[in-house]
């Protein structure tokens, strides 16, 4: 396909294209997942529909307008060449808004109800080189192909709530179970954002190198991707059932995976069979969209999590594993225990009688001359043996 590829501009690098891309490509099975069991969620949809009308995106967007830099031709022009490029590639037609404000911490956003906006901190332009800002800014536009920003704004909302209404004891539980779902989609929706950064710039190992600078900084040159990506594998594999549940403590509060588990999920994916058919053409369209069933996604994610678990090095993972499987070989043992016992039960009946007979039999015969193995020898004790 002639138009899969880019020409000149955008970076030049001969990068391809996906026209009519459905974020249903890209998304990790569990922001799927999340998704459907957030909207699931009792009262979600009636806070949902309440607090949409009072979210403060005309107030957030003037913020953004009044007290940082807008991203144009103009002003920081190479961010807004990447920005083209980046909806260029993933095929989004509406370009959003881009914004440069000034923090020390490296990070980057993408919130807004019906016109999401981009925000990339001062911190996040410093530590990255241009190809990881590429990625970065992929990344964030993944979000709005995925309509992550409007989620994303209400978990912002909702936290800030939750803090005021903390005095209300039935009001703060029923916000907090709601901000809990909404952070561990949250978790889940920055995997899918990375594979969206992953295909805007084409290179894994730029991907996981941007992810390594979050984690130790600008010191690339004491740093190194392997490496990293073994302290990935050391946190997934390592310890016992007391780090699994650390790990799972340790990341309760966060709004993002830790950056060893990001950079790992990306790895597998950008190895698995489902980047290589996106990026030889063959990827869900934007249109086939109404087709797809939740159901479909449902199940999508329980394999998922079924292959997760039955591969996964984590000691509580194992554990699970071992108890089902031994759960399900001790079921065996005690059926083939059980038929087991019924046939010796019936050999003994059925046997026993038999032998009974042979026994009076050989007993008769016994008296007289016997066969050769038994000349010469005391048959009386053998004979008894017998009949028992």
């Amino acid at each position: 396909m002639t138009d899969g590829f880019e020409g000149d501009g955008g970076g030049g690098r001969g990068r391809r294209r996906f026209p009519g891309l459905s974020s249903r490509a890209y998304e990790h099975p569990a922001d799927r997942s999340a998704l459907v069991a957030l909207r699931k969620l009792t009262g979600f949809d009636v806070v949902f529909k309440a607090l949409s009308g009072m979210l403060p995106e005309r107030s957030l967007r003037l913020l953004f307008l009044s007290d940082s830099v807008r991203v144009s031709e103009r002003q920081f022009a190479h961010l807004h060449q990447m920005l083209l490029d980046a909806c260029w590639v993933l095929d989004m037609e509406k370009v959003p808004a881009m914004y440069v404000t000034q923090d020390p911490r490296p990070n980057a956003m993408c919130v807004g109800l019906d016109q999401p906006v981009i925000v990339l901190t001062t911190g996040l332009i410093e530590l990255l080189d241009e190809d990881e800002t590429r990625v970065v800014i992929g990344h964030e536009v993944g979000h709005a192909l995925s309509g992550h920003a409007v989620y994303r704004t209400l978990l912002l909302f909702l936290t800030n709530m939750a803090v005021r209404v903390a005095w209300i004891p039935l009001g703060n539980l029923a916000i907090t179970a709601i901000v809990t779902s909404l952070r561990e989609w949250f978790r889940t929706s920055e995997l899918s954002a990375d594979r969206a950064g992953l295909l805007v710039g084409q290179d894994p190992q730029v991907s996981i190198r941007g992810l390594m600078k979050l984690a130790g900084g600008d010191h690339l040159h004491e740093m190194n991707v392997d490496a990293f990506l073994e302290q990935a594998d050391e946190y997934e594999a390592g310890g016992d059932l007391r780090d699994s549940v650390l790990k799972i403590v340790n990341v309760l509060p966060r709004s993002h995976p830790f950056a060893v588990v990001r950079a790992a999920e990306l790895r597998a994916w950008s190895q698995s069979r489902d980047y290589q058919r996106i990026m030889d053409g063959r990827y869900p369209r934007r249109e086939e969209d109404g087709e797809a069933s939740v159901s479909g996604s449902v199940r999508d994610s329980a394999a998922h999590f079924t292959e997760r678990a039955r591969t996964g090095r984590d000691p509580l993972v194992r554990l699970v594993n071992d108890v089902a499987g031994g759960a399900g070989q001790l079921g065996g043992r005690l059926r083939d225990f059980a038929a087991g016992a019924a046939r010796s039960a019936r050999d003994a009946a059925t046997g026993g009688s038999a032998r009974d007979t042979a026994a009076g039999g050989g007993s008769g015969s016994g008296s007289g001359s016997g066969s050769g193995e038994d000349a010469g020898g005391p048959k009386g004790p053998e004979e008894g043996r017998a009949g028992r």
